[in-house]
C-alpha cells in the first residue's frame, strides 16, 4: 500500500471525479486510475463505483482512515522543523461565523509577528459541519459552540456570549423593559435556529424552564442567513450578541433575555493523536490572544472576567 494510491482515493473522494483528483494532486488521470484499481486490487475490493464514481461503502471506510495516515505524514516534516526553532506548514482551522467575525482579525496580527512561516487557512461553518470534518483530518482545529457532541473531540473553552433578542427599533419588543421573559416572547412570531444545533437547545432549555414554548416563523441553520432576515425586515431574532454589529445599531437593538444560558464557545481538536507543531502553535497561540483581548464586542466574556 502506497501513499500515492491512498492520496489518488482521497482526492477523488473530496473533489468527485478521477479527473479532478488528478488536477488537484498535478497528474494525469490514469495515473489516479492506476493507483486506486492496485490499491483495489492489494485489499480484495471495489472501492470507487466507476459507473456513479462514487465511494462504495468499502471506499468510504479507506478513505476515513487515510485521511488521518496523510495527517500524520504531514506533521512529521513540521515536528523536525520545529527541533530547528522554525515551525512552517499549514493549519486548517474551522470557525463558527459569529467568532470569526473578532478573532481572526486578533489571531491574524499576532501569527504575522510570530509564526510567519505557517500557512493559516480558516473555512466557516456551522457545528454540524465542521465536527466531521475535524474528526477525519480535513481540519486541524475548530472552534465550535459548545456542547461539541463528537466523542473524538475535546475542547477548552475561549470565551462565553450573551443570547440576546435582535429586533428592528420600530419593532413592539424594542420599547420594552428588559431582560425580556420567554412568556412574552412566546407571544410574538420569531426567527430562530434549527432544532438541535447547539444555540437552539439553549433557548429551548430555558423555554421548557419558564414553561413556555415558543413558536418560530422559521427555521434556520445559519446564524448569519438568520441576521441577515432580521437586518431585511422579517422579524427578531434570538441569536448571540455579537451577531448585531456596530454600524448597524442606529437602526436595531440588542435586548437582554431573562434566565438564559450564556452560550460558551470552545476550542476543539481531535482527542486522539499527536497533533503537529504548526497545529500545537495555533491551538495555543489562539487561546492566548482570546484570553488577552482587550477589545472584545459587547456582550463576550472572557475565561477570566466570567467567573468573576
Amino acid at each position: 500500500m502506497e501513499i500515492r494510491q491512498l492520496e489518488a482515493l482521497v482526492g477523488i473522494a473530496e473533489h468527485g471525479t478521477f479527473s479532478s483528483a488528478a488536477e488537484s494532486l498535478g497528474t494525469v488521470q490514469s495515473n489516479i486510475s492506476n493507483r486506486v484499481a492496485r490499491l483495489e486490487g492489494e485489499l480484495g475490493t471495489e472501492l470507487v463505483n466507476r459507473a456513479t464514481g462514487t465511494l462504495t461503502e468499502s471506499g468510504e471506510i479507506v478513505v476515513e482512515r487515510a485521511r488521518r495516515i496523510l495527517v500524520e505524514l504531514r506533521a512529521i516534516a513540521s515536528d523536525v522543523s520545529e527541533l530547528n526553532a522554525d515551525i512552517r506548514g499549514q493549519v486548517t482551522l474551522g470557525m463558527i461565523g459569529t467568532a470569526g467575525r473578532w478573532i481572526v482579525p486578533l489571531l491574524l496580527e499576532t501569527l504575522r509577528e510570530r509564526y510567519t512561516r505557517i500557512n493559516l487557512r480558516i473555512s466557516e461553518g456551522t457545528n454540524s459541519a465542521l465536527e466531521p470534518r475535524l474528526i477525519n483530518g480535513q481540519l486541524d482545529l475548530a472552534v465550535l459552540a459548545w456542547p461539541v457532541m463528537a466523542d473524538e473531540l475535546t475542547e477548552v473553552d475561549l470565551f462565553t456570549e450573551d443570547l440576546v433578542v435582535i429586533a428592528a427599533r420600530d419593532h413592539p419588543l424594542a420599547a420594552m423593559p428588559g431582560p425580556l421573559p420567554l412568556s412574552l416572547l412566546a407571544e410574538y412570531d420569531l426567527l430562530l435556529p434549527m432544532r438541535g444545533t447547539p444555540i437552539r437547545r439553549e433557548i429551548d432549555d430555558a423555554a421548557r424552564a419558564a414553561g413556555v414554548e415558543l413558536e418560530p416563523l422559521v427555521e434556520l441553520d445559519g446564524l448569519r442567513t438568520i441576521a441577515s432576515m432580521t437586518f431585511d425586515g422579517h422579524g427578531p431574532s434570538i441569536l448571540p450578541a455579537t451577531m448585531l454589529s456596530p454600524h448597524l445599531r442606529a437602526n436595531f437593538v440588542s435586548l437582554p433575555i431573562e434566565n438564559i444560558a450564556k452560550r460558551r464557545v470552545v476550542l476543539a481538536s481531535r482527542r486522539f493523536g499527536f497533533p503537529a507543531a504548526p497545529v500545537r502553535a495555533i491551538h495555543a497561540l489562539l487561546v492566548d490572544v482570546v484570553a488577552n483581548a482587550t477589545n472584545t464586542p459587547d456582550g463576550v466574556y472572557l475565561p477570566r472576567s466570567s467567573a468573576s
